[in-house]
């Protein structure tokens, strides 16, 4: 669930640097799409406000918002600076919710401090904003933050959290509290774990009247109480005597940027009772409540951490063919930086797949790091009102195809050489896809092993390859021959499982050949029809080819 507040200008500025690319359409089309666009997130908003219901993360609504205005910007439909109007309540907040200021990053934090004093940092904890008001040591109401000066009455539901102190004494006794409501969670590391959804669900507990056993998980984490005692330290102090003992515990002096970026690394690697997004850095002093305005608290600024996805618009449909002869689908986009990456492509998976997406050229999808930090898309985030979808290639590559170079046969057959000099294959380092394009066009390869043939000089007068390179090459190339009859086998691409490669003893071709589809299925992980395709692959008139070739090239395995 997202925070919908009318201050959040980093979206703005988030549109303009990094997404600030206009659209090529028609004004006809360009208002057509912003029109659409536009309700969308107010139904987004609107299921948000009236049912708790997140349809989308907070990345996804956040940044097709800001699309939204880039859009507007483009072609001066509306004004840039258009914000969405927060819907309000029937209760009156006694001291308004002024909102934080989120800063583009450390620079921005860094002018932000200067010539402050007596800053603090705190996690930015992820939940929902609600005010709680005592009144002679008693929890008398409690107000959902709705458009920062008014919003609903939830004292009835808050009333119902354990955690939630409902007498007070002291300082506390008569005072207003704004917080964050949030689900305590155990041991949550915000690095591995992400945000949990759990924003969407503390709110849906609150707006749904057949939630209950969830509020026993919720707690509040105070991060204002207007005119209470004089410092923030004083504050902590009576907080932590009242049963609000987080508040203390992750409440710590800052002077530097660089404190507040330790920080905000530590607890975003560290075990935390909730989920965060980012650190706050507030004053330990702050003005009277009755000149607070939303939009107005210059005493407090947030650093969000970098999201764990993107919105990245789609430019291209691409269209992969692999050394097996399925065929993938790449959609080409246009740049957007997760964590350290630039990424400008995804794989979108089989054709099926991609026709079960429906993405197009115009889309937005969200995009996320998988393992290793390999781009994938997480979902479509908003379809284009054109969809211009190339048509894909006919299915007529095989496993059997494709060791012999042709015109028609050359991504199949790039994709073959690329694999056999892999690390699992012959382990030929230095060469990648872009060094084999360049091999095969200035030597063109008859198939798939005519590198093997080429001399000392050849390579070392290849266009594109330094003569100490090509040196380098022809040595490798050598010892690739020496390689084990196994590797030789997985660089040919043969269709047999690991378990069954491991156990089989073949040493040599020959052996390989002789065993029919019976004696075959003898092997782990080997059934009938896997055992038909390793006896056609192994007696397939190409493959048989080239291994008479490689015999005669003095590899050992195939003499």
């Amino acid at each position: 669930m997202w925070k919908r507040t009318g201050f959040a200008v980093c979206l703005l500025l988030w549109s303009l640097s990094s997404q600030a690319v206009c659209p090529v359409w028609s004004p006809s089309r360009a208002q057509d799409e912003v029109n659409r666009l536009q309700q969308q997130l107010r139904q987004w908003n609107e299921h948000y406000w009236k049912q708790g219901a997140s349809e989308v993360s907070d990345t996804v609504y956040d940044q097709l918002s800001a699309r939204l205005a880039a859009w507007q910007r483009c072609f001066a439909l509306e004004p840039a600076n258009s914000t969405p109007v927060l819907p309000g309540g029937s209760v009156k907040h006694p001291v308004a919710h002024t909102g934080v200021q989120k800063l583009a990053g450390k620079q921005a934090l860094q002018r932000w401090m200067a010539g402050k004093t007596d800053l603090w940092a705190q996690p930015k904890v992820d939940g929902v904003a609600v005010t709680l008001i005592y009144r002679n040591g008693g929890l008398t109401q409690a107000i959902s933050r709705g458009d920062g000066l008014a919003g609903e009455d939830w004292t009835a539901k808050i009333r119902a959290i354990p955690s939630i102190p409902k007498t007070v004494s002291g300082a506390l006794a008569n005072s207003v509290l704004q917080g964050e409501l949030f689900l305590r969670t155990e041991n949550h590391i915000q690095k591995q774990a992400g945000g949990l959804n759990a924003r969407a669900k503390v709110a849906g507990a609150m707006m749904r009247r057949d939630e209950h056993a969830i509020l026993n998980d919720l707690a509040f984490f105070v991060w204002a109480w207007p005119d209470g005692p004089a410092t923030l330290a004083q504050k902590l102090a009576e907080l932590s005597n009242a049963g609000f003992s987080d508040e203390e515990q992750y409440s710590v002096p800052v002077n530097t940027v660089e404190d507040v970026e330790k920080l905000r690394s530590r607890w975003f690697t560290s075990e935390l009772p909730f989920v965060t997004d980012g650190v706050v850095v507030r004053s330990g002093t702050e003005p009277a409540g009755n000149t607070w305005l939303p939009g107005q608290g210059n005493w407090v600024a947030a650093w969000k951490y970098e999201p764990p996805e993107e919105v990245a618009t789609v430019k291209d449909i691409q269209f992969a063919i692999g050394r097996t002869g399925k065929i993938s689908v790449v959609a080409q986009l246009e740049p957007v930086q997760l964590d350290d990456k630039r990424v400008q492509r995804v794989n979108l998976g089989s054709v099926r797949r991609w026709q079960e997406l429906d993405v197009a050229p115009g889309d937005q999808i969200a995009i996320s790091l998988a393992g290793q930090g390999i781009p994938r898309i997480d979902s479509v985030a908003w379809r284009a009102l054109v969809r211009n979808k190339p048509i894909p290639p006919a299915p007529r590559f095989t496993p059997l195809t494709c060791f012999y170079a042709s015109a028609e046969c050359q991504e199949q057959f790039i994709a073959r050489l690329v694999w056999l000099s892999s690390a699992k294959a012959l382990g030929i380092e230095g060469l990648g896809e872009s060094g084999w394009r360049g091999l095969n066009q200035a030597h063109h390869f008859e198939h798939l092993f005519s590198w093997l043939a080429l001399t000392k000089e050849q390579l070392q007068s290849t266009p594109g390859i330094s003569p100490e390179r090509g040196l380098q090459l022809w040595h490798r190339f050598s010892l690739a021959r020496e390689r084990p009859f196994i590797r030789w086998l997985i660089a040919l691409g043969a269709p047999l499982p690991q378990p069954a490669l491991k156990v089989t003893g073949d040493t040599t071709w020959q052996q390989l050949r002789t065993r029919n589809e019976k004696e075959w299925q003898r092997f782990p992980a080997i059934g009938a029809e896997k055992a038909r395709q390793i006896v056609a692959f192994v007696h397939a008139s190409e493959i048989e080819k080239l291994s008479v070739w490689l015999g005669a090239q003095g590899v050992k395995a195939f003499q």
